[in-house]
This record gives structure tokens, sequence and C-alpha cells, in this order.
């Protein structure tokens, strides 16, 4: 009696074990730039340098730095605004670094699957 179904041999086809194992190094490959990212900081500048912010790749402030001339009781309102800058503008190169990574990756699909 002729089997139904399955692929011959009973195993994968060359095809899909080589899909499976461009996977599964893609897959590492992404836990590795993920990690190296997560280690790397991110620094951006807002009021001419007066404040200074640092994240990490993963998006924890790690520093803000501020020049004593930035620094006016009376007007907070600025110093919030100018701290708040410079952490967005940071939190978007952390980011920016990260589509850069997926990117990377995807493009290790080759175009698409072989089949």
């Amino acid at each position: 009696m002729a089997k139904r179904g399955g692929f011959p041999g009973g195993g994968m086809p060359g095809n899909m074990n080589n899909l499976m194992k461009q996977a599964q190094r893609m897959q590492r490959q992404m836990e590795e730039s993920q990690k190296e990212l997560a280690t790397k900081e991110f620094t951006a500048k807002a009021g001419g340098g007066a404040v200074e912010v640092t994240v990490t790749g993963k998006k924890e402030v790690t520093k803000v730095k501020l020049t004593e001339e930035v620094v006016d009781p009376e007007d907070i309102e600025m110093l919030e605004d100018l701290v708040r800058a410079a952490i967005n503008e940071a939190l978007r190169m952390a980011e920016e670094a990260n589509a850069e990574v997926m990117n990377k990756m995807a493009g290790g699909l080759g175009g698409g699957f072989p089949f």
C-alpha cells in the first residue's frame, strides 16, 4: 500500500532543512544583535548643549547632564522642555539603531521563501 502525504523517505526535503537552518542562524544573529544594541549608548543634546541625555539601546535613561546656565529657577518650563527634547532625540537614535538591526536581519531572508 502506498503512503499518502508526507515526504518521500519520511524526512524533510533539502530545501526545508536549509530553510530551518537559516531561520535558526538568523535567530542567533538577532539575539546577538539585540544584546549588542542593549549595551550601546545614545547621547543627544538640546539647547545648544545645555542639556545632554544618554539612553541605552534598551531605552533606559542612564545620564542627564545640565549646564549651570540652563538652571533658572524663574524658568523651570524651559528646562523641562529641553530635557524632554534631549530624551526624545536620544530615544529616536536608539530606535533608529534598532530598526537598522531589524532591516539587516530581514535582508538576510533573501527575498522570500524558496517555494
